[in-house]
């Protein structure tokens, strides 16, 4: 308030000067001159002094909030890079930190694949294994079914030839003697 008032008693004053200075008397044979003229350097610094008041008032109104305003928003944005930058390390630490579980994870992964790798060949030779011994218990029962079948064949042949022989043998020792005594061998059996 009291700033406005100042201003408001020198603007007055400016006003009021020009016309009270303007009444003074005129001395015969002096040149006059005018107030302007007599008081030019006064007026001048009154003018920048009431120029300088104003700027001075008008900066000190407005300055203050801009340069707190401007102050706030600047700690604002310090505070925020300020997490910005923290959130970015905390990234960063994240990263590094996965990275660095990153060649674990890769070792963990490839013993992994190996044991699998192994337990699949493993598994592998004992089916392989378990195919070859079933074709081989195959191959087997095979080999006795034909050595087998072979036999039966091979008795049936001797029985035949046996036969063959036996009967061969018989017709070459049969006499008609030797035949009427079977008939009659045979009849009596049959009584």
């Amino acid at each position: 308030m009291r700033p406005r008032f100042l201003v408001l008693l020198v603007l007055a004053f400016a006003a009021c000067a020009p016309s009270a200075f303007s009444q003074e008397s005129e001395k015969p044979g002096e040149k006059q001159e005018s107030f302007a003229e007599r008081y030019e350097l006064e007026l001048k610094w009154a003018n920048f002094l009431l120029l300088a008041g104003a700027l001075g008032y008008l900066i000190r109104k407005h300055a203050g909030p801009f340069f707190t305003e401007r102050s706030a928003a600047i700690r604002k944005d310090l505070d925020e890079s300020e997490r910005q930058r923290k959130d970015a390390e905390a990234r960063a630490a994240a990263v590094d930190a996965r990275l660095a579980r990153l060649d674990r994870e890769i070792a963990a992964l490839r013993s992994e694949s190996q044991a699998e790798a192994q337990s699949e060949n493993e598994r592998m030779a004992q089916h392989t294994a378990a195919e070859i011994a079933k074709i081989q218990a195959g191959a087997e029962q095979e080999i006795a079914s034909a050595g087998k079948a072979a036999r039966t064949e091979l008795k049936r042949f001797a029985a035949q030839l046996a036969v063959e022989l036996a009967e061969k043998k018989i017709r070459d020792r049969m006499t008609p003697e030797t035949q009427s005594a079977l008939v009659r061998s045979f009849v009596r059996d049959l009584k």
